[in-house]
């Protein structure tokens, strides 16, 4: 991978880029602010200043020669120390066309004044008749300057200051901006590149974790201290691998047992046909051999319907027909089914169903199929002598088929797994390929119902829920008592 590619890369370079944005935004909106701010100090201090010397600004005329141009002299200069300013006198000898100033009176002696005749603030003063102030430019350098106009004299009395100390000041902060900017640059990337680099080995441990559970070695496990979004990544990893390896134990799990489920009837098939084709039989070996081989065919049709069933379900090419459907006389029917099986297992089975009938939408051979699954077992996973009830009802308006059993329950660890694929009970009782209730589970949902399930020690009910057709009285489909 190409090091500009790399999450450190990026990493670094985001940051950078946002120490970069903040410099930029110092740069280009904080400093001219601060610019401004100062200037705009300095120039209400310096006409505050201006307004106080003002006050006693000496009463003459320039109309009159004989009146005290030295007393003008004096008063600027005595008003420029006090001020800290340049403080020019400048009187107005005409103001049409245009105003014509001549320096009268200067604080500053050594300063050229040739430009100051043409000073636009002083202009703008004599023209208008007012206060005027602003920053001015004079040979290369930046001025604040606030001009009062004297009617009596008629004259212009301005106040200049030089704005390199201001400017200097924000020089500095320019040049500790830019001194700063630099380092937290630096430490952006550097600190930015080392984070992205823990950050880089933490996901490159997930990598190869990906890889070892893509490969199908799901022994070790994916392991990240981390609190954040990696640790919980690698958290759903972790979970992904659990998962993947109990599905991967059961999947080894079921192709043991359909083996064996396969192997059986047909070892059991040839055994019986060998005999029947070696050997004499009378008419009644022959007979208990065709019965015992119709059962084997049984078993073998009954393990391959499931997982037709369940190639079925997940290419979902599954074939529904939905019609109205009496829930209580597929109730009765299951009974009627099992009920061989339930005399030679003890099973007393009961059934219970309203008298006005449950329609529900759904695939009847689909509803009795789930039911199957649901009878066979409570038959298979409980005590011999353990009642049975099969019900029919109405609840929260659905259409319910319910079977319950008294027998000693299913524990709570294994309840929330009992209808995984593949799953087969821990109980002595357990046989079978472990698909039923899965396919059970997944024809519900197929049909816009569900199979749920209740247990406790001395009670277990699994409820099949379906879109009932009408809605009458809800039946009650608790235990009697």
């Amino acid at each position: 991978m190409s090091p500009f590619r790399s999450v450190g890369s990026r990493l670094a370079a985001a940051l950078a880029l946002v120490v970069a944005v903040a410099l930029a935004v110092a740069w280009f909106v904080i400093v001219p602010t601060l610019e401004r701010n100062l200037t705009g100090a300095k120039l209400d201090q310096q006409t505050n200043r201006a307004r106080v010397a003002m006050r006693d600004f000496p009463a003459f005329s320039f109309e009159n020669p004989s009146a005290g141009p030295n007393v003008v002299s004096d008063w600027a200069g005595e008003k420029g120390g006090l001020t800290n300013t340049r403080v020019v006198v400048l009187a107005i000898r005409a103001r049409q066309p245009a105003p014509q100033l001549e320096v009268t009176a200067d604080s500053r002696q050594d300063i050229p004044t040739s430009e100051l005749a043409e000073d636009r603030i002083a202009n703008n003063a004599a023209l208008y008749g007012r206060m005027s102030r602003d920053v001015v430019t004079h040979d290369g350098q930046r001025y604040t300057e606030v001009a009062f106009p004297v009617r009596e004299a008629p004259a212009v009395v301005l106040f200049s200051s030089s704005l390199e100390d201001t400017l200097a000041s924000v020089e500095q902060v320019k040049r500790r901006l830019l001194l700063a900017g630099g380092l937290a640059l630096g430490i952006a990337l550097a600190l930015g590149y080392g984070a992205a680099s823990v950050f880089a080995r933490r996901i490159r441990r997930l990598e190869r974790a990906a890889e070892r559970i893509a490969g199908g070695r799901l022994d070790d496990p994916v392991a990240d201290g981390g609190r954040d979004e990696l640790g919980q990544l690698a958290g759903a990893f972790e979970r992904m691998r659990v998962q993947l390896a109990r599905l991967d134990h059961a999947r080894r799990e079921f192709i043991a047992n359909a083996s064996h489920e396969l192997r059986t009837p047909i070892f059991a098939l040839g055994g019986f046909l060998e005999l029947m084709a070696s050997e004499e039989v009378d008419e009644a070996t022959r007979r208990e051999f065709m019965g015992t081989m119709q059962e084997q065919l049984e078993r073998l049709e009954k393990l391959a319907t499931s997982l037709l069933d369940l190639s079925r379900l997940d290419a979902g090419q599954l074939a529904l027909d939905l019609a109205t459907i009496d829930v209580g006389r597929v109730a009765e029917a299951l009974a009627d089914e099992f009920a061989a099986v339930a005399v030679s297992s003890q099973h007393p089975i009961s059934v219970e169903r309203p008298a006005e009938g449950v329609e529900a939408l759904a695939d009847e051979t689909r509803t009795l199929q789930i039911g199957r699954a649901l009878l066979e077992n409570a038959i298979r996973h409980t005590p011999e002598g353990t009642a049975i009830r099969v019900a029919a009802g109405r609840e929260n308006g659905r259409a319910v088929l319910a079977v319950e059993d008294a027998g000693p329950g299913i524990p709570a660890g294994e309840a929330g797994r009992i209808f995984e694929r593949f799953r087969r009970g821990d109980s002595g009782h357990a046989s079978g390929s472990g698909l039923g209730l899965a396919i059970a589970r997944e024809l519900a949902d197929a049909m816009g119902g569900r199979v749920e399930l209740e247990s406790e020690p001395g009670r277990t009910v699994f409820t099949l829920e379906l879109p009932a057709r009408s809605a009458p009285a809800r039946a009650d489909l608790s235990t009697k008592g």
